[in-house]
């Protein structure tokens, strides 16, 4: 260690990264502890709370903490994620300061359930900002370190980390959109600045839906919603603007732009492609349709590209200067650990007759637009139309703030536009009252009766003591019913929401009449962030889809 500046790490985890054995851990844990320190107070000669010392709480061993483990109070504890990005733990707001602080470990990159993801950059800045002001605010800023696995995928997330890092309150959710541009600009001599922000801003909203690793060729509904056909649309025209990008950079900027933007582009967009191919392979080939074929042939030049891109990146750009950064295998899960190979995913062929004929499917039967038919005279706000309402959070009739707190909205945080949270974040929870936080979206029904309302949040997880973090909801003055985000602590329930990237909390109301009402959502809670909210009507029926239903007409 010398002179230099260090932090020693002491604690300890089982055999192979298991839990030690029950009963017996916390007490053989905090032996170790106490020897490893009577180590260091050896070697150095010097009292031990003059080394900085560091304990993971990561994963099992958080549990031990929380059922009683003693941390020595120089000792800075490094709280973790769950390797997701999402904050497992924070300090109560009320706790005894501590001389040796707390950390976070965070992630960007991870081998483990319910899949791993290590090909290529999947994280928002947006989600990370949120997560590390969280911290931020609850006074974690001791030490931060992040995992970022291969870091060739990972330098403009790396970038941002280490940045907010040095000086967190330099950001805010206002200028986030300004790091992209700034970032361009630094790395690529103010060329095509604005352009290149974009498609950085894009293409990890787009990745962080959900991670490579984790999609197939049921995520994306191919008959609902158009919703398949606009994700590829998305990356597409991601693609046609990177690559025109690309023609007109000056030379010397080619290399790093291929690596930093135009690859992950690339590859993304070819592999949502080739996914989406599948699942109209598998969708006519069902229906005995001869299309099946072509969609078969198309997967498998899709499958093809992948490698030809990798290949390109490992030999051709900068003359193999980044060989095998891009070897991760990234198609062909069916567990959580990597296949060996990329391996092709299923595809079925048609046999073709000479009477054989096109059969009905999505692909040759006429687009009907849905339209209102009813009369919007006297609507206001988002109007009802095939049995449900779809919103975005941002598009909010009023935000009702408090002396305390602000509704701040996240630009471009989630699946399909922005996320609202409510900030500061350090505050203790609401008692719902008229002069509650709240958030109101007009709306009008065509119809009475039960209606469910699906709010759709970031999978933020229950980091503070208590049985989880809530909100209130309620149509007009009827009164608020409780709503709890972490009421299903399952590993089954934790597993889904992070492989989805998204929340959905459900809550059931009475619509007595038809025509114009008010949704209100009312903050208990800080770190909530709400993105999507979509009412189900009792005689409607939302269509199965991964980024739920486009947002609904709005009448002013």
């Amino acid at each position: 260690m010398g002179n230099k500046e260090t932090i020693v790490t002491i604690g300890m985890r089982g055999d192979g990264d298991e839990p030690m054995t029950e009963g017996t851990a916390i007490d053989l844990l905090e032996n170790i502890v106490k020897t490893q320190r009577n180590i260091i107070q050896e070697v150095t000669k010097k009292p031990i709370e003059e080394t900085p010392q560091m304990w993971a709480l990561y994963k099992e061993v958080q549990d031990y903490y929380d059922k009683g483990m003693t941390v020595p109070d120089d000792v800075t504890l490094l709280l973790c994620d769950d390797n997701w990005g999402n904050i497992r733990k924070l300090p109560e707001l009320d706790s005894k300061p501590r001389k040796g602080g707390y950390g976070i470990y965070y992630h960007y990159d991870y081998v483990g359930g319910p899949r791993n993801y290590k090909w290529i950059n999947t994280n928002q800045i947006e989600r990370t900002w949120e997560q590390m002001d969280l911290a931020y605010q609850y006074g974690v800023d001791k030490i931060w370190i992040v995992n970022v696995g291969d870091i060739k995928p990972m330098e403009f997330p790396i970038a941002f980390f280490l940045d907010m890092a040095w000086n967190p309150e330099k950001f805010n959710a206002e200028n986030l959109a300004d790091y992209y541009v700034n970032w361009a600009k630094e790395n690529f001599g103010n060329q095509f600045t604005e352009e290149i922000a974009t498609i950085l801003k894009l293409y990890t909203k787009y990745n962080a839906r959900r991670k490579p690793e984790l999609l197939d060729a049921k995520t994306y509904s191919v008959t609902n919603y158009n919703e398949a056909d606009r994700v590829v649309a998305d990356y597409q025209n991601l693609v046609e603007k990177a690559n025109f990008i690309n023609e007109k950079l000056q030379p010397e900027y080619k290399d790093a732009f291929y690596q930093l933007v135009l690859f992950p582009v690339l590859a993304s967009s070819n592999l949502n492609e080739m996914y989406v191919a599948t699942a109209k392979n598998q969708l006519y080939a069902a229906q005995g349709n001869a299309v099946a074929n072509a969609y078969a042939e198309k997967v498998k030049e899709l499958f093809e590209k992948d490698s030809e891109l990798t290949n390109y990146y490992h030999t051709k750009l900068a003359n193999g200067k980044w060989n095998h950064m891009m070897s991760q295998t990234h198609i062909g899960y069916d567990n959580w650990q990597q296949p060996e190979k990329n391996v092709i995913p299923k595809t079925k062929t048609v046999e073709i007759s000479i009477k054989a004929q096109a059969k009905i499917s999505t692909e040759n039967s006429p687009k009907v637009e849905t339209s209102i038919t009813k009369n919007l005279e006297n609507a206001h706000g988002f109007v009802e139309n095939d049995g449900y309402i779809s919103i975005e959070s941002k598009n909010y009739s009023k935000a009702i703030n408090s002396d305390s707190v602000k509704w701040t909205l996240i630009p471009n945080l989630g699946k399909t536009d922005s996320g609202i949270t409510i900030k500061p974040s350090n505050i203790q929870p609401f008692e719902i009252s008229e002069q509650s936080p709240r958030l109101e979206y007009d709306v009008c029904f065509f119809s009475k009766g039960k209606v469910k309302v699906k709010a759709y949040f970031s999978p933020t997880i229950n980091f503070k003591i208590g049985n989880g973090l809530k909100y209130g909801i309620a149509f007009d003055s009827e009164k608020p019913q409780i709503m709890n985000l972490n009421e299903d602590s399952s590993e089954k329930n934790w597993a889904e929401s992070v492989a989805n990237n998204i929340k959905i909390i459900t809550s059931t109301h009475q619509i007595e009449n038809a025509g114009n009402h008010v949704l209100k959502i009312y903050a208990i809670d800080s770190a909530l962030v709400l993105q999507k909210i979509v009412i189900e009507t009792e005689d409607g029926k939302v269509l199965e889809s991964y980024l739920g239903p486009p947002e609904s007409f709005r009448k002013e």
